[in-house]
């Protein structure tokens, strides 16, 4: 099972930009679908982004496409999530997940439950 760390959070003001890294061990990123997750006090966890890892395709949920682009670099294991003209409503715990198995549609929702790796998650605050 592939370990994953997520880091690059912080406070940032509006229309700022942040870079979230997710470093994997244990497995190789590239035999992965990965994505991005976030979860904001009292709301249910969110799917950011995803990248496939046969074509490296990508999705984006419809509240981050144009502003957040995500992606991988196989030599150094790790995913990334460049995030552009940061939001208040962006302010949430990121998590980065990873699944040998899922497939990244962009006529399907991502779902938390189809993913089998987490990492232990980082805060991304946004102020106003």
């Amino acid at each position: 099972q592939v370990q994953l760390v997520e880091s690059g959070g912080g406070l940032v003001q509006a229309g700022g930009s942040l870079r979230l890294s997710c470093a994997a061990s244990g497995s190789t990123l590239d035999a992965h679908a990965m994505a991005w997750f976030r979860q904001a006090p009292g709301k249910e966890r969110e799917g950011v982004s995803c990248i496939n890892r046969s074509d490296g395709s990508t999705v984006y949920a419809d509240s981050v496409k144009g502003r957040f682009t995500i992606s991988r670099d196989n030599t150094k294991n790790t995913m990334y999530l460049q995030m552009n003209n940061l939001r208040p409503e962006d302010t949430a715990v990121y998590f980065c997940a990873a699944d040998p198995d899922y497939y990244c549609d962009p006529g399907q929702a991502l779902a938390a439950l189809d993913f089998h790796s987490w990492g232990q998650g980082t805060q991304v605050t946004v102020s106003s």
